[in-house]
């Protein structure tokens, strides 16, 4: 199992975990595609938003190996904004390759990504 150097473990101050410390002697936990509600609670909103934030400041758009992020964590992205990278995918492997699709990563969210019309504005009103 592949251990992410320098990700953060968990978002700071909370027990919303990021990865994991040892592999599962049983096998790797299965990411499923799990159902986020409207009406879930700000923490887990954050908790969301934090780990997406690390793996694009970690991965960027490359595609990634699952190593020793939190099945459960990866759970809440899987299917939307973190997809497969390879066919076939095997949610039981800690070395199945994911990544990041940007496009319904920066509609989900856009505070992690930043506006791109914000900076493009910016650099435009400084050339005048």
């Amino acid at each position: 199992m592949l251990k992410h150097r320098g990700f953060p473990g968990r978002l700071p101050g909370t027990d919303f975990q990021f990865t994991i410390r040892r592999a599962n002697k049983d096998g790797a936990t299965p990411i499923i595609a799990r159902k986020r509600f409207a009406d879930r609670r700000p923490a887990d909103r954050r908790a969301d938003a934090a780990f997406m934030a690390a793996l694009w400041a970690q991965f960027g758009a490359e595609p990634f190996v699952r190593g020793n992020l939190d099945a459960g964590r990866l759970s809440w992205l899987f299917g939307r904004e973190v997809v497969p990278a390879d066919e076939p995918f095997d949610p039981k492997d800690y070395d199945a390759k994911l990544r990041i699709d940007l496009r319904v990563a920066r509609a989900s969210f856009p505070e992690v990504f930043g506006a791109p019309d914000d900076f493009e504005a910016t650099s435009e009103d400084e050339d005048e």
